[in-house]
């Protein structure tokens, strides 16, 4: 067994891989940016060594730099997690070349399985079902259109060196696939330095399921189970699960074992998996192979107990699996929610800045956080912006569901916009309860965004009765003040009105030993309560029912959020409800002249020129943000009057890019 790794990654996973090496008593190694130089996982390893400025290209894909952390620090092996070098076969090479064992796959598995239209190719020899489509490389807008023509529309023009769902376009015209290809090419060339695009038959409402297979240098070769990962957004997963509400253990096992062959026909060693698209009669095809560990590995470890990350560590030092095919087992059900730094109501915009606040929901046999951030940690746009991995674990579906919900209401994460709320939303919604799973879930479920305050209909009367009762809680202290005139002690009412939005809803408020009862539109609701005010989360038990709220205070009014939903609410005097019908509204300033940068950024692009008339639709700029080229195009015909910005210029949110006419 090794003495000493180096994990050549960053944030969640280098924490997750440390986790693991302290565990089996082996010196763990972290590498670091500049941008990263106070980072957990900096602090969480036996040693630390700097390897180059912010940008990725400068550090964590600077493979000379991360050989000469090797050699600073004796690492006799290195662990690549998942992103960066870890499908990189040239690092796989450079490191068994300097005597350095690679925690994965050998070159000539990463070369075969990380070109897209090479591994379609070995999957069709090996025998594995693939999808219809052109395996060769496109050369040309006018081509492509030919081409899908010849298979039908729709197609996918997909980056040969993908993954990450960049470089991955749907077209079902002519225009859409000329356009298709060029933001796939320029795509694929920013993120992988290879522009080669392929194209295949895009399956309607189809489910994402992929195998987990393992690998040793003695040939002997495992499946672990699928898991479900449909729920998607721009191609990129949000939820996954194992195992899959919609496979039955004849599909399960047709699937494992031509993942398996696929393995095999590769001579493939280590942890891998193989990512199958299946339409609705449970017909798959093969998609890719990632020679890596996958982000979503953790609900296959609690459906299998095993730890991936030790048995990949074992296989790299030679070890045999010390199980076969009929030792799997598959143990209840486990659920895994992507936490990122985005904002779900503008589109799921990345955000960037300071966590000023992290709490993190406790952790137990059935709920696991991995990350790789705390309170005070930055989120930079140099990098992804995922802060953590929320996993839970049941005996069935509804009840990991349950505690993944209860846990998402239990993590407040202040300073950045998250996710956190459309999680919770997402998983509580009909169609995610019922199974009823496809990539495309998201886009048809959510057509107009996600706002919060539309995701709390069904528990609006228990954000106003909580709402109440913490603001008499509120007023109970304040008229506990000293110095008081006697006889003229503040007394604190019982009626009030609590407003939201437009909304005016009477309520009683009595104060009872540990809460209050609470009278509205007839119902009596015995609100339970240790909250401390001031305290971000509200742990509370209404009439038996034991829930969990966040709170903010914004101005004089209440935030609260609960089970995806966002409710702000004053609570007033019913004479002070009557003169707030009164109060001016303010009126926000006229910036519909202006194109404002959506997120934070770099202006790649900048099409447009002072005096140009532009068409609906056409293209004014292409803003880069999180490894992601997003364009930006006229919402009807419009003059530029005057550029504000640079090409190339670093963009904060909401920042006037172009001025109109």
């Amino acid at each position: 067994m090794f003495k000493t790794i180096l994990i050549a990654n960053r944030g969640e996973i280098a924490c997750r891989v440390i986790k693991t090496a302290r565990r089996l008593g082996i010196r763990a190694v972290a590498v670091y940016s500049d941008a990263d130089r106070d980072a957990l996982h900096v602090r969480a390893a036996d040693d630390a060594v700097r390897i180059g400025p912010a940008p990725s290209a400068q550090s964590y894909l600077a493979i000379d730099a991360i050989l000469a952390a090797c050699k600073h620090t004796a690492a006799q092996a290195v662990h690549p997690g998942y992103g960066f070098l870890s499908e990189n076969a040239e690092f796989a090479a450079a490191l068994q070349r300097a005597g350095i064992v690679f925690i994965g796959p050998k070159p000539h598995a990463i070369t075969a399985m990380g070109d897209k239209i090479a591994s379609k190719k070995l999957a069709q020899l090996a025998g594995v079902n693939t999808i219809p489509g052109y395996n060769d490389v496109i050369e040309k807008p006018a081509q492509a259109v030919t081409i899908a023509r010849e298979i039908g529309y729709p197609v996918m023009l997909k980056a040969s060196a993908g993954g990450g769902g960049k470089g991955m376009r749907i077209a079902r015209n002519d225009a859409e696939c000329r356009e298709g290809f060029e933001r796939a090419t320029s795509e694929a060339k920013s993120a992988f330095g290879d522009g080669r695009v392929f194209a295949e038959k895009y399956i309607e409402q189809p489910r994402h399921i992929e195998i987990q297979v393992l690998a040793d240098s003695h040939a002997n070769v495992v499946y672990l189970n699928e898991r479900e990962c449909s729920i998607q957004r721009r191609h990129q997963k949000v939820i996954e699960e194992a195992p899959s509400p919609f496979l039955d253990a004849k599909t399960r096992t047709a699937m494992g074992e031509q993942a398996v062959a696929l393995a095999r026909a590769v001579q493939y060693q280590s942890a891998g998996t193989v990512e199958f698209v299946v339409d609705r009669e449970r017909n798959f095809y093969f998609l890719e192979m990632n020679t890596r560990l996958q982000v979503e590995h953790p609900v296959t470890e609690l459906i299998t107990g095993l730890d991936l990350v030790e048995l990949m560590i074992r296989i790299a030092a030679g070890e045999k699996l010390p199980f076969a095919q009929k030792d799997v087992r598959l143990d209840g059900w486990a659920l895994e929610a992507r936490v990122y730094a985005e904002d779900p109501s503008r589109d799921f915009l990345p955000s960037s800045g300071r966590l000023t606040r992290c709490i993190a929901p406790a952790q137990s046999t059935c709920v696991r956080v991995d990350t790789g951030i705390e309170e005070g940690s930055e989120v930079s746009l140099f990098y992804d912006p995922m802060l953590a991995k929320l996993i839970t674990h049941g005996e069935d579906r509804d009840s990991a569901i349950s505690r993944m919900s209860t846990a998402l209401d239990q993590y407040f994460i202040r300073g950045v916009s998250h996710n956190l709320s459309f999680l919770n939303a997402l998983i509580r919604s009909a169609r995610f309860r019922e199974g009823r799973l496809s990539t495309n879930l998201i886009a048809e479920e959510y057509t107009n965004g996600f706002h919060p305050a539309d995701a709390c209909a069904q528990d609006r009367a228990l954000f106003i009765v909580v709402a109440a009762a913490l603001n008499r809680r509120c007023l109970e202290r304040a008229a506990k003040i000293s110095g008081q005139l006697p006889s003229h002690e503040r007394k604190v009412r019982n009626d009030y009105i609590v407003i939201v939005g437009a909304e005016h809803h009477a309520i009683e408020v009595v104060p009872i030993a540990g809460g209050s009862d609470v009278r509205y539109l007839g119902e009596s609701y015995r609100v339970m309560t240790d909250w401390q005010i001031g305290a971000p989360l509200v742990h509370v038990e209404i009439n038996a029912r034991t829930l969990c709220f966040q709170v903010d205070r914004i101005g004089v009014r209440l935030r609260l959020t609960h089970g995806g939903g966002q409710v702000d609410a004053l609570v007033c005097s019913p004479r002070a409800a009557l003169l707030s019908r009164h109060m001016r509204q303010k009126t926000p300033a006229d910036l519909s002249r202006f194109l404002l940068s959506p997120m934070p950024g770099l202006l790649v692009r900048l099409a447009a020129k002072p005096g140009q008339v532009l068409k609906a639709g056409e293209e004014i700029c292409v803003v880069e943000a999180m490894k992601m080229e997003n364009r930006l195009c006229a919402l009807a015909d419009v003059t530029i009057k005057t550029i504000l910005v640079d090409e190339g210029q670093s963009l904060e949110v909401d920042q006037p890019i172009v001025e109109f006419e």
